[in-house]
C-alpha cells in the first residue's frame, strides 16, 4: 500500500504512516506500507519502503536504501511511477522493486480528466521493458479494464477510484 497524502506536515504523516503499519502488523499477512517521496517518514514510522517518482531531482532506490541501513532498518523495498519507456528503463536499471505505469487510460483530478491516458499497447511495451520487474498499470483502472491490463503483462493494477 502507498501512502500519498501531500496535505499533512512530516510530525503528521509520520503519525498516520505508523498507525497503517500498526495495522498492518496487528492482522499479519504481507501488506507492506511505502511513503511517497518520503524516506525520513518511511524510517521513522518502521515503514517497508518508500514510492518515487521519476525526476532526475528524485532521491535513487540506492539512496533509499543506504538510508534504511544507516537507520538499522530492513532493507527498503523502493517503487517508482513512470510515464514514459525512457523512465521505465533508468527504473530497471536503477534497481526498483517494482514500477506504476500509466496513466493507462486517464489521469483525473478532482473528478476531471487532466491527462489522456497512453494506451495498453504502452503498458505492453513498458512490460517488456521491464523485463522481470514487476509493473502496476496505473490511471482509469476500473473492474472493467483490469484484465486488458493483466493481459498485457502488468502484474497488478493501481488506483485510486478502484478502491474506493
Amino acid at each position: 500500500m502507498q501512502l500519498r497524502e501531500k496535505s499533512l506536515d512530516a510530525g503528521e504523516l509520520v503519525e498516520l504512516a505508523r498507525a497503517m503499519v500498526d495495522v498492518f502488523h496487528k492482522h499479519g499477512g504481507t501488506t507492506k506500507l511505502l511513503v511517497n517521496g518520503r524516506a525520513d517518514v518511511a524510517i521513522t514510522a518502521e515503514a517497508d519502503g518508500v514510492h518515487l517518482t521519476s525526476s532526475d531531482a528524485e532521491l535513487t532506490a540506492a539512496q533509499v536504501r543506504m538510508l534504511f541501513a544507516r537507520a538499522g532498518g530492513d532493507e527498503a523495498v523502493v517503487g517508482v511511477s513512470c510515464h514514459t519507456l525512457a523512465d521505465v528503463e533508468r527504473a530497471r536499471e536503477g534497481g526498483v522493486d517494482l514500477i506504476l505505469f500509466g496513466p493507462v487510460f486517464e489521469k483525473r483530478v478532482g473528478g476531471e480528466i487532466v491527462s489522456e491516458g497512453v494506451g495498453l499497447e504502452a503498458l505492453r511495451a513498458a512490460c517488456e521493458v521491464a523485463g522481470a520487474m514487476p509493473v502496476l498499470a496505473l490511471g482509469g483502472i476500473d473492474e472493467e479494464n483490469v484484465a486488458v491490463c493483466l493481459d498485457a503483462g502488468a502484474a497488478g493494477v493501481a488506483g485510486i477510484r478502484l478502491f474506493a
